[in-house]
């Protein structure tokens, strides 16, 4: 016989109620999922069947909303790339009971053409449920395609990538793709940090940012991190107006600007033309213009490479800025004649900085003579024009100059005037640099930000390549070719302009001939930096094949406009009055 009373119900049940509403959490829970499975696997099985058999540009793994890129205007943020909701007809051709007339209809609707319309109904099989017909709806389309209610046509949203600006900085942007990933640029360089994290568990599938009308979003998203750029919209927007003005009057083949700030990397500019509106990118012919030329395209630079040769000269005291030689008008090397532009000769005595003023070929061959084939070498090495930038952009590339590195002699003399060496526009500008800030070679950026952890850039800065007293003999020169050389376009009153022209013939190999030698055509670039002897920016100006003989009539202009209008924005102090 047991001895203990039981304790009474509501006794018994408020000891275990915490046991209790464990259970009965669980349970709703299970039949929660239960209920989710049976939603999604029964009664939106169409639907997700649909998806499955959609077109790939709107499937992928579900990323969240995509982090937006936006640049300063002052203390506003200019968007260039935002998410932003459309809906898009789509029909599943299964469910369409008459063709031809939902087609007719469609066709008045949507402005698209019959025949378009029935082709692609007809050309799916019996199991497809999900053929898009027109994306970017407006309002009276929406509200045309409701009151007809057409069986098996559809009215959903996704989440497209809008780019506000259009054509602005687009090479600086990129696109995302129809697969939802970023192509070029920032959207492909960073495209991990603007997804976020994936909102699926593994092997779970999901439309990218679809959300369909009258149906449940059953996923969580997880936001991207946003970018913040290091350009400048005005004078990005200014350099692009130059470059669109230029063409109709100089007819060049393709045009860009860069413009960074030396001493830090920073890049202020990437502008080229021509350019694309990421907003139509699949409409676009021309594949080439996705092409940021400004990291993507090598070219032989010309004269504007002279000073890179007179550095190396200067800094291992093998000459002076007084230095003279003669100019003896031709070189022979090995049966090779090499001449000064239009086969000038200068009579007398020419000093090294003449040598730049009047752009001598000659000169910067004796000049490199004096540093040695090797050393020589050596010198373009520590310049880092054998090397990537490291430049946070998609698809960098550069050239490994093999034919110079074969060491033969004449290759060497036309390298010290720019022809016969292959390098990037945006290394030119990095090379240049490091005149300008006295002899450190700085890594160019174009995020300033990432707010995710509000990550910001540092500048990379390397030790002297140069001496600072190399770099300011070689600021002084520069000067000199805009004071009193082919530079004198570029001046600036009040203010002292370093900077140097070239004009380079285009060989036959880079223009797609199987030729030896070079072709009629030119590349025209001036590049400089300002103030001269306490710089805030370099810019480069570079024009493909424009219809002038020389950059001093066709670059040099372009630079001094968006010189001036920096200075005049950024209120930088003058030199002299």
């Amino acid at each position: 016989m047991n001895h203990f009373n039981k304790p009474p119900k509501k006794v018994r049940f408020m000891k275990f109620w915490r046991v209790n509403l464990v259970f009965i959490v669980f349970i709703s829970l299970w039949l929660a999922i239960l209920g989710k499975l049976f939603l999604v696997q029964v009664l939106h099985l169409d639907l997700y069947k649909a998806l499955a058999q959609g077109q790939q540009k709107l499937l992928s793994e579900f990323q969240g909303e995509r982090g937006q890129i936006f640049l300063k205007d002052g203390e506003k943020n200019i968007s260039l790339a935002v998410n932003k909701t459309w809906s898009f007809c789509y029909v599943s051709p299964n469910e369409i009971k008459d063709k031809n007339e939902t087609a007719d209809s469609l066709s008045k609707i949507l402005s698209l053409e019959k025949n378009e319309i029935l082709d692609k109904i007809n050309s799916q099989n019996e199991e497809s449920l999900f053929l898009i017909l027109k994306q970017k709806l407006n309002e009276e389309e929406i509200l045309e395609i409701k009151k007809n209610n057409l069986p098996g046509v559809y009215i959903a949203e996704e989440s497209l990538r809008d780019y506000p600006q259009d054509f602005l900085a687009s090479n600086v942007v990129g696109f995302l793709g129809g697969e939802g990933k970023g192509q070029y640029g920032i959207e492909g360089y960073f495209n991990d940090v603007l997804e976020g994290k994936e909102g699926f568990a593994e092997g779970e599938k999901g439309p990218l940012g679809l959300l369909f009308l009258n149906s449940e979003n059953l996923l969580s998203e997880k936001k991207g991190s946003d970018i913040q750029l290091t350009i400048d919209y005005n004078v990005q927007f200014m350099a692009e107006k130059l470059l669109k003005e230029a063409k109709d009057k100089l007819e060049f083949k393709e045009g860009e600007i860069i413009v960074m700030d030396p001493n830090s990397g920073k890049i202020i500019v990437l502008a080229q033309f021509p350019s694309f509106n990421p907003n139509y990118y699949s409409e676009e012919k021309n594949l080439d213009v996705f092409q940021n030329s400004a990291i993507q395209k090598i070219f032989e630079p010309g004269s504007v490479f002279k000073p890179i040769t007179m550095a190396a000269a200067l800094e291992e005291e093998k000459i002076t800025p007084q230095t003279t030689y003669t100019d003896p008008g031709v070189i022979r090397i090995g049966g090779w004649p090499i001449y000064n532009y239009d086969q000038r000769v200068y009579p007398g005595k020419i000093t090294m900085t003449e040598v730049l003023e009047k752009s001598i070929n000659t000169g910067a061959v004796f000049a490199e003579r004096q540093v040695g084939n090797d050393l020589f070498l050596d010198y373009i090495n520590k310049f880092a024009l054998f090397d990537k930038t490291g430049i946070d952009l998609q698809g960098e590339i550069f050239s490994q100059n093999k034919e110079l590195k074969k060491g033969y002699e004449v290759n060497f003399a036309t390298a010290a005037f720019g022809q016969g060496i292959e390098i990037t526009p945006i290394q030119l500008v990095r090379a240049f640099g490091a005149i300008a800030n006295g002899g450190r070679l700085v890594k160019p950026y174009v995020v300033d930000k990432i707010f995710e952890n509000d990550k910001i850039s540092q500048p990379v800065i390397s030790s002297p390549i140069i001496s600072k007293r190399t770099a300011d003999q070689l600021a002084a020169m520069l000067v000199s070719v805009i004071e009193n050389g082919f530079g004198k376009a570029a001046k600036i009153p009040g203010y002292y302009i370093a900077g140097k022209t070239g004009t380079a013939q285009v060989s036959w190999a880079s223009l797609g001939e199987d030729k030896r030698g070079y072709s009629n055509e030119t590349i025209q670039t001036f590049i400089g930096f300002a103030p001269a002897f306490n710089p805030r920016f370099v810019i480069l100006v570079k024009l493909n094949n424009p219809n002038t003989k020389t950059a001093e009539y066709s670059a040099v202009p372009i630079f001094r406009d968006l010189a001036k209008y920096t200075i005049d924005l950024w209120q930088i102090p003058p030199d002299y009055e």
